[in-house]
């Protein structure tokens, strides 16, 4: 088996109707190599392949915008997997008091289940405790990540550490998956339980969730609109990137973070095509190539290794400690959490960021820093920072609840940094100042496109 794929529980084979893949987190059918491990088995056994999607009312912070990002992608999964021959099974559990075993209805029939290998959010406690529970193979696929997660045995300490890591097997990794056929179509009904997402709107109002959070403004979900920003980037903003990348007035950036969260797009798909125009177009491409693989990768390789996600205990002995010996600087001034929330500080580029997080759903990268570091310095306690910073995410981010966010987030208070100079607060850890963002960037434009 190879370093994409674990076995998680110890049943034998079984006979089955057809070999489940239940998207998790890789809500897509290009680029999947847990869907073509699927398609696989399913080939191997002459049966079937059914792809199941659940989105659960219950989740952490489940509101309508990650709602409508997930469900407007829907119709278009549907159509895909039609064309190759693959069943698919939609169910929005609606209401607590709705059926929550649909899972292990569906895994009851399947001869194997195939599911997403990922280190955060539900995806990574589904895997630690459903796989006991289900009576077939239960395989987790890694296709997140262009070199496979397990390839790196210990936790890095920096870019620094993995970068040559990566370099050295990047180039078998950085391959297509093959297309996936499947050798028997998938012709029985779909399952009873199964919702055609219809009006999205309208299914999003009928869940009992959050409806205080609204839709983006500025992002809709599905692969059509990946695939769009996809485009637009490396044949626009490619060549603008390396200048203008921490310019957010520039509008340089891929913008492709929460289609990446979702599985709407894959970080391997994105790299071959920017690889691609670039060498056509005689373009250098390494500096996002730099953050999409090594930097990313680093932040899965953390998650998947570090036993605390949302603590200061993940960060390393030098920022534990100098971080220890400010907790009691006096902070002027303080926030709530609310204050923070609602973007109300005496700081106009700090609210800025806070609104774009507010109407978008994310925060341009360069600023997220700046939005972070504050946190830190105007907060009674860096615990008491980490978890508004936390909170913020998982509540309005559509990137948020993603290796990415808790290694950004961390980053913030020394984690895969060095020790600077000294200060009041932060102590050793790296600090952000407004004339240092006034200085580098267009802050004005900023204030003014997010008022």
């Amino acid at each position: 088996m190879n370093e994409r794929v674990r076995q998680l529980n110890n049943a034998p084979a079984s006979n089955g109707k057809y070999i489940l893949y239940w998207a998790q987190v890789n809500r897509r059918v290009e680029s999947n190599h847990a869907l073509a491990f699927a398609a696989d088995l399913a080939n191997q056994r002459g049966l079937p392949l059914l792809f199941y999607e659940g989105l659960t009312c219950s989740y952490p912070f489940a509101n309508d915008r990650f709602h409508t990002f997930m469900i407007e992608a829907v119709p278009e999964t549907f159509r895909r997997l039609a064309r190759m021959g693959i069943g698919y099974a939609f169910y929005p559990r609606r209401k607590p008091s709705d059926p929550n075993d649909v899972l292990y209805r569906l895994a009851a029939e399947a001869a194997a289940v195939v599911t997403d290998d990922f280190p955060t959010f539900l995806a990574g406690a589904y895997n630690a405790r459903v796989p006991k529970k289900i009576r077939v193979p239960y395989y987790a696929v890694d296709s997140s990540c262009i070199v496979p997660m397990a390839h790196f045995v210990k936790q890095e300490w920096a870019a620094y550490t993995i970068r040559p890591k990566i370099r050295k097997v990047l180039a078998e990794h950085l391959r297509p998956v093959p297309p996936i056929r499947v050798a028997k179509r998938w012709t029985a009904p779909v399952p009873d339980f199964h919702v055609e997402p219809g009006d999205v709107a309208k299914l999003v109002a009928s869940c009992e969730i959050d409806h205080s959070v609204p839709p983006s403004t500025e992002f809709r979900g599905g692969r059509k609109e990946a695939e769009k920003r996809l485009k637009k980037f490396v044949e626009t903003n490619l060549r603008r990137y390396s200048r203008h990348k921490n310019e957010p007035s520039a509008h340089a950036t891929s913008e492709l973070s929460p289609y990446l969260h979702f599985g709407h797009i894959s970080s391997l798909e994105i790299a071959l095509a920017v690889k691609e125009y670039a060498a056509g177009h005689r373009l250098i491409a390494d500096e996002f190539l730099e953050e999409l693989i090594v930097r990313r990768e680093l932040a899965f390789n953390f998650a998947r290794l570090s036993k605390k996600l949302d603590s200061l205990d993940a960060l390393p002995d030098w920022a534990q400690a100098t971080l220890r010996k400010h907790d009691r600087d006096k902070r002027d001034p303080t926030y709530t959490c609310a204050q923070f929330e609602r973007a109300v500080t005496h700081d106009a580029l700090w609210n800025a960021t806070q609104r774009e997080l507010l109407r978008t759903g994310k925060i341009h990268g360069y600023y997220r820093m700046y939005w972070g570091k504050k946190i830190i310095e105007w907060s009674a306690t860096h615990a008491g920072a980490l978890a508004i910073m936390i909170y913020l995410h998982d509540k309005y981010a559509l990137d948020g609840r993603d290796p990415n966010t808790y290694t950004n987030i961390l980053w913030c208070f020394g984690l895969h940094d060095r020790p600077w100079f000294e200060r009041p607060i932060f102590g050793l850890v790296r600090y952000m100042a407004l004339s240092g963002m006034q200085r580098k960037t267009d802050v004005d434009a900023y204030i003014r496109e997010n008022p």
